[in-house]
């Protein structure tokens, strides 16, 4: 029997529903849009107002209170200077030739040229004749050859074979060329975003240099330098690096309460185990030329710092498998996305922890040989001053790491979780 042209119109196979009437998520045909007018799309996840109100109102103030700070703590005069110290002028030079002191030298030694003391002639930069100076020589004087590219500074007082000495070698042309080489790897690799990544590590830099260490020299709190310093760094680190986004938002959520726990951690370890700060000898002759500077809490600077790097890369990761779970999987539970997302932040934290802590032993690796040498124990070694301040933050910095897994996942679980079917990719 043949179907009626009126059966024939109602039938959805024959005449489709138009995209404009399609049925809703809540079944009512062509209000679908009265739903999606409080959301907004974020790494093709929409997310309710809602949401967007709750992350403002957690990074506004966090944001506010760092601007503040960086205010309120910026220095308002000269960097403090060590009296006695002058700033000498360091002018490039090529070694032309490598030879033993000639006897002209003798006067400046009592009569007698040691048989190890060698001088170089040098041709400076800007002087028409070569000069000769003369070179650092004994245990431990670095090796210099013809053609090696150096520092000299010029001492006209200074008796003849003295009046240019060496200061090390001009490494200028190496290690620019190495930042060059570096820039355009990550600019092929990652095009806009590594040029952004580029303006915050330049950035995060001009804060360590301009804020972070005239501070520390004025005797400012180290620990409240070092958290408004790393909020600050963070905050111009994942925006830049990651865009504007709640995924980058989530991410920064975690990144800071995670922290403010490796924060305090530092500071209960760093006070129970009674840390003098005097661990290398740089440490002793800023000590000698600069007594203000609070040494136990320089510690505590260095661990909140040192702990910034690995942070950035577990929090976005953390934050990046959430967005991307729930896009693959739209309808996905909160906890099925938490459950997922910890099983890649477990795998993950792991190469995080161990790459944080042979950061730290490869720092302290001349201490390491030095203890060996004098047959230290393990155990008194890992005990002592040096020694342990590194393991404290490598320790402290890998909880805060571990911690860091579990609050950005759920940070950004809350927050992509809002969508709920509503989630949808581009």
């Amino acid at each position: 029997m043949r179907r009626s042209s009126r059966a024939r119109a109602s039938d959805p196979r024959t005449h489709p529903t138009p995209p404009s009437e399609e049925p809703s998520i809540t079944g009512h045909r062509g209000h679908s849009h009265s739903h999606r007018a409080s959301r907004e799309t974020s790494g093709g996840i929409e997310l309710t107002r809602t949401t967007q109100t709750l992350l403002a109102v957690v990074l506004v103030p966090l944001t506010l209170a760092t601007v503040a700070g960086l205010l309120l703590l910026w220095p308002d005069g000269p960097t403090p200077r060590a009296e006695g110290y002058r700033d000498v002028e360091r002018i490039s030079a090529v070694v032309t030739d490598v030879h033993p002191c000639p006897e002209s030298f003798a006067q400046d030694f009592g009569g007698q040229v040691p048989e190890n003391c060698t001088s170089a002639t040098a041709d400076v930069t800007g002087q028409a004749e070569d000069v000769e100076a003369q070179l650092p020589f004994g245990s431990g004087a670095p090796l210099i050859e013809t053609g090696d590219r150096v520092l000299l500074f010029e001492v006209p007082e200074a008796p003849p074979s003295q009046q240019w000495q060496f200061i090390d070698f001009d490494r200028s042309r190496a290690i620019y060329t190495l930042v060059v080489v570096f820039a355009l790897a990550i600019l092929v690799l990652s095009r806009w975003r590594g040029l952004a990544s580029l303006a915050s590590l330049a950035l995060s830099l001009a804060l360590v240099i301009w804020f972070v260490l005239p501070n520390l020299l004025t005797g400012t709190p180290p620990l409240l330098v070092a958290v408004v310093a790393a909020a600050a760094i963070m905050i111009v680190a994942l925006y830049l690096g990651h865009g504007f986004n709640a995924m980058t938002s989530s991410a920064l959520v975690g990144t800071l309460l995670a922290l403010a726990l490796t924060g305090v951690l530092g500071a209960v370890f760093t006070a129970a185990s009674h840390f003098t700060g005097f661990s290398d000898e740089s440490t002793k002759y800023l000590a000698a030329i600069q007594g203000q500077v609070d040494y136990q809490g320089l510690v505590l600077a260095a661990l909140v710092i040192g702990s910034l790097g690995v942070l950035d890369d577990v929090t976005v990761t953390q934050a990046a498998a959430v967005w991307e779970l729930k896009a693959a999987d739209p309808t996905a539970s909160r906890r099925s996305l938490f459950a997922s997302a910890m099983r890649i932040g477990r795998a993950h934290v792991a190469a995080a922890v161990n790459t944080l802590v042979l950061a730290y032993v490869s720092a302290m690796l001349p201490l390491l040989l030095f203890l060996m040498l004098i047959s230290t124990s393990f155990n008194d070694a890992l005990l002592s001053d040096g020694v342990a301040q590194e393991v404290a933050r490598g320790l402290v910095g890998g909880l805060g790491i571990i911690a860091a897994v579990p609050l950005t996942t759920l940070v950004a679980v809350l927050v992509a979780g809002s969508g709920g079917r509503y989630a949808r990719l581009r």
